[in-house]
């Protein structure tokens, strides 16, 4: 077994302070709270614990700061773009400060399987709590946790006394709705996905808004799961009516799916067809032909819920809610419609 610079074969953080010529309080710092420690001095622990191999002991952790250094994600079981690109900036922004996550994915979203879920967490001692739930039926902030638990909503299904960070699903939808309007289609024809998504009935929102603002007529949503399959089979039938010249899909997958079944019954993009998407997944600008789309900021969403947690894990107050604005990335989906 490797042995330390003191002759004992278990490193503890008076060998890592000695070897970084610091003290042990301050090589907690720097474990524990990086942002109050110079950059020089965190370069120096951080060659120190590297060198000697140093891992924290996480009792000894709890004891001396009350925090384990760990935070807990309650988030939907999917491999749906959104919430992984999500979850996985969190897991970055965490890294980056010092912090360890646990996730406890859900099978199915109601109010009782998160409030489980993240008295499990608490359980666990994590630090605090992100859910990454945006489905409608969470009606309020789990039952049973104290209010001054640190506690953060991403997509704002808790939908209650708890600060959320969230895209402007409604105002994506409505930029992309108003974009084809201005390009001279009389409506605009949408694919929506399920309702039992906050997103989706938001953007569903956001595109009747648009269309009402401008005086046409709104056609009757046609529902999807989010899967291309589904952008197909809706897709058929929209190519098959002469009168349908625009199309804004709620996520890039259905409008993938919409492009092919388009393809196949001879309806030429843009040309015959102008087809938006939504979320511009990496998939999308090499498509043909490239997809128009609204690009969400999963990275900023990420960023923003984990700050957000550590301002509560604080104690200082934060804005109920945030909202991050979209991006309409234009590409060649899209054009004004042959007269």
């Amino acid at each position: 077994m490797a042995r330390n610079h003191s002759g004992r074969s278990r490193t503890v953080m008076s060998d890592v302070a000695a070897l970084a010529g610091v003290s042990s309080m301050t090589v907690s710092r720097v474990l524990n709270h990086p942002g109050k420690v110079s950059p020089e001095t965190r370069a120096k622990v951080m060659m120190a614990v590297r060198e000697l191999g140093y891992r924290p002991n996480p009792a000894a952790r709890v004891l001396a700061t009350g925090r384990s250094g760990v935070l807990g994600v309650v988030g939907v079981d999917s491999t749906l773009y959104g919430p992984r690109s999500t979850l996985y900036a969190i897991e970055t922004a965490a890294r980056a400060n010092g912090f360890l996550v646990s996730i406890h994915s859900l099978g199915s979203v109601t109010s009782e399987s998160v409030a489980e879920s993240v008295d499990y967490l608490r359980q666990q001692i994590v630090d605090g709590v992100i859910v990454i739930a945006p489905l409608e039926g969470v009606d309020g902030g789990p039952r049973g946790v104290p209010d001054d638990f640190p506690l953060v909503d991403v997509g704002g299904g808790l939908r209650g006394a708890v600060p959320v960070s969230a895209i402007d699903q409604r105002a994506g939808a409505a930029r992309a709705t108003r974009h084809l309007l201005s390009l001279g289609h009389k409506t605009v024809w949408h694919i929506a996905g399920p309702p039992t998504w906050i997103d989706a009935n938001e953007r569903v929102a956001g595109w009747r808004e648009a269309l009402g603002a401008a005086g046409r007529e709104a056609p009757e949503p046609l529902i999807g799961d989010w899967s291309a399959h589904s952008g197909y089979e809706h897709g058929r039938r929209l190519a098959r009516d002469p009168s349908v010249t625009a199309v804004f899909a709620a996520n890039d997958s259905m409008a993938l799916g919409l492009l092919r079944a388009l393809g196949e019954e001879g309806r030429k993009v843009p040309e015959d067809v102008s087809v938006i998407g939504f979320d511009d997944i990496p998939e999308a600008a090499y498509i043909w032909p490239p997809l128009t789309t609204v690009r969400q900021d999963f990275w900023e969403v990420g960023k923003q819920s984990f700050h957000l947690l550590l301002h509560r894990m604080g104690g200082r107050s934060t804005d109920s809610r945030r909202l991050v604005e979209p991006e309409l990335v234009l590409r060649d989906s899209t054009a004004a419609p042959v007269r």
